[in-house]
């Protein structure tokens, strides 16, 4: 057990696709994480958190 990842190849080229775009969401996914990361909340933040937090905010935009 000494290495780390999933393995696979990892692709080159194609189109670039955003974390919003991959979760669904119409929120901004990597500005949350970058707003997240530069406020003073947690020393490290996980990756899962922004998706999270766009994803409830964009369900209380929708019912409001």
């Amino acid at each position: 057990m000494s290495g780390r990842g999933k393995g696979g190849k990892a692709k080159t080229g194609g189109k670039a696709k955003s974390r919003s775009s991959r979760a669904g969401l119409q929120f901004p996914v990597g500005r949350l994480h970058r707003m997240l990361r530069k406020g003073n909340y947690a020393g490290r933040i996980g990756g899962g958190a922004p998706v999270y937090l766009a994803a409830c905010a964009q369900g209380i935009q929708k019912c409001c």
